[in-house]
């Protein structure tokens, strides 16, 4: 039940800062490394890193857990991690790029 409601927290903050195009991957048995892969579009590297700045400000005083973050610094793609839940923000350009939604949903 606590991942259903960390999704669902992150889908909210997300939401909150206007993220753009919002996916949820359901990845159990697909990947070891996590449950759910959430990929939401900024719409430029500033805002990918609000983004992501303010989700792991909201994860921090949440009761939930924050792993790490990655690529923040650059905001073309910023990586969240937390645990049963990896949040990833990106640009349109490097979105449309690595298309993880079709490496993720494809059989």
């Amino acid at each position: 039940m606590q991942t259903e409601q960390l999704v669902e927290f992150v889908l909210e903050q997300l939401d909150n800062m206007k993220a753009r195009d919002i996916v949820t991957i359901d990845v159990q048995g697909k990947a070891s490394f996590t449950d759910f892969m959430i990929i939401c579009s900024g719409n430029s590297t500033r805002h990918v890193k609000s983004i992501t700045d303010n989700l792991h400000t909201e994860v921090k005083r949440s009761s939930f857990d924050s792993l790490g973050i990655e690529g923040n610094d650059i905001g073309e793609w910023a990586l969240l991690d937390l645990g049963d839940v990896v949040v990833h923000v990106m640009t349109d350009d490097i979105r449309d790029f690595y298309q993880l939604e079709k490496l993720w949903t494809e059989d």
